[in-house]
């Protein structure tokens, strides 16, 4: 191709979001003629996107030194493992995992596109300034994908909340709390029964453990679903909530608003750029985010009932901003200006 080819680092066949930003940058950049590869050795390569961080250290060199142009993608850094028991292999990856990433911040990357603005205030406080550029580019969805039109329809006769998180185990259980507490706040604010949604690979044991300290909340437990089920869940549910701390720029909660589905959170990480207006409710945290602690549940239950009260309103909004700003071309459009 003309304008050459991009290689994607590291090839990420995992669940969660550096998994989909990656089938989604190839489908984006395909429908504007980018090739998208993972071979750093490639003649063609005008670019390398390392999402996050990358061993592949010695092919990055080699290709800079060709004049290949170097990219990092960061989301946010490892952080749970030092307040949530998670095991020590879990604390030694994610330490070391943090090192890579700023190694490659540092010594790597000719440019640094953060997910958010939370995010770039994160690294730059936590690691310092680089001399190299940046920007801060949002995650974008498919907007045909993930839209309101379907047959789907939130219940009549219960609210129901739906969460959807890659993780809820191995320190991020925590997640699994929030959703129960909130769940349980809000049932005592309306006169329909909540029901919880949790979709997502979860900690049993914990969640077991949760479903019979709230006795009276309706917690269903979908595992992991394929992705093209989610789309449908959201369009089911009353609200949307956010239960991870401290996310860079979460896609689960931009493919809710895509779907037209509300979205309630706490203000941390990057909620309080993306949630805006009348797409949701974002409330202060009320304890220490950055401890781990349990948020104070009650505003947000209080906030989410303007919600409940012109749903049509705040659908509408929700599929705005979606539309406004996070659009899967608008976000390669942005990515092939820094890339190419």
């Amino acid at each position: 191709m003309s304008s050459g080819s991009i290689c994607l680092l590291p090839q990420i066949q995992a669940l969660a979001g550096p998994a989909s930003f990656s089938a989604r940058f190839k489908a984006g950049m395909a429908r504007l003629g980018v090739e998208v590869h993972h071979d750093p050795q490639r003649s063609d390569t005008r670019a390398i996107l390392i999402i996050a961080g990358t061993r592949h250290i010695l092919p990055i060199l080699q290709a800079r030194r060709r004049g290949v142009r170097v990219v990092q993608r960061l989301n946010g850094i490892n952080w749970i493992h030092r307040y949530r028991k998670t095991g020590w292999r879990h604390y030694l990856r994610a330490e070391a995992g943090n090192l890579l990433l700023a190694f490659t911040r540092r010594f790597l990357a000719d440019f640094v596109v953060y997910q958010s603005h939370f995010a770039h205030r994160w690294w730059e406080q936590t690691f310092g300034k680089t001399p190299v550029k940046n920007t801060v580019i949002w995650n974008g969805v498919d907007l045909a994908e993930f839209s309101p039109h379907g047959e789907e329809s939130p219940p009549i006769d219960r609210v129901r909340v739906q969460v959807v998180e890659g993780h809820l185990k191995g320190g991020f259980e925590i997640g699994l709390e929030i959703a129960a507490g909130f769940g349980a706040a809000l049932q005592q604010k309306v006169n329909l029964p909540v029901e919880v949604v949790i979709t997502g690979e979860v900690n049993q044991t914990h969640a077991s453990r949760l479903v019979q300290t709230y006795p009276n909340l309706r917690i269903r437990l979908t595992g992991v679903v394929p992705p093209a089920q989610i789309p449908g869940l959201n369009r089911q549910a009353h609200l949307f909530l956010s239960t991870d701390l401290h996310a860079a720029c979460p896609n689960s909660v931009i493919e809710a608003l895509a779907c037209g589905t509300p979205v309630a959170a706490f203000a941390t990480g990057a909620l309080p750029e993306l949630v805006v207006g009348d797409s949701g409710r974002v409330v202060e945290y009320g304890n220490n985010p950055w401890r781990a602690e349990l948020p104070r549940f009650e505003p947000l239950a209080d906030a989410v009932l303007e919600i409940l009260r012109e749903p049509m309103r705040f659908r509408s909004i929700a599929r705005r901003i979606a539309e406004e700003y996070f659009d899967l071309d608008q976000m390669c459009t942005a990515y092939r200006q820094v890339l190419l």
